[in-house]
């Protein structure tokens, strides 16, 4: 026999598991300290400043 199932109970468990979802996302986003932020994006800076040193050819500016 098939095991019979509550469809409120399936639907406030699956919206209380994409809340949970949700909240991890958004606790990986945001969750991190001002000096982890500050440290990528000197990581970002450092690594544009070396691409763009090693350029063959220069910008162009007008």
């Amino acid at each position: 026999m098939a095991e019979i199932v509550n469809l409120r109970r399936a639907r406030k468990d699956k919206a209380k598991r994409e809340r949970e979802t949700e909240a991890d996302a958004n606790r990986r986003r945001f969750g991190r300290t001002r000096v982890e932020k500050d440290a990528d994006k000197d990581a970002a800076e450092r690594a544009a400043r070396l691409i763009d040193g090693k350029r063959l050819e220069p910008e162009k500016k007008d």
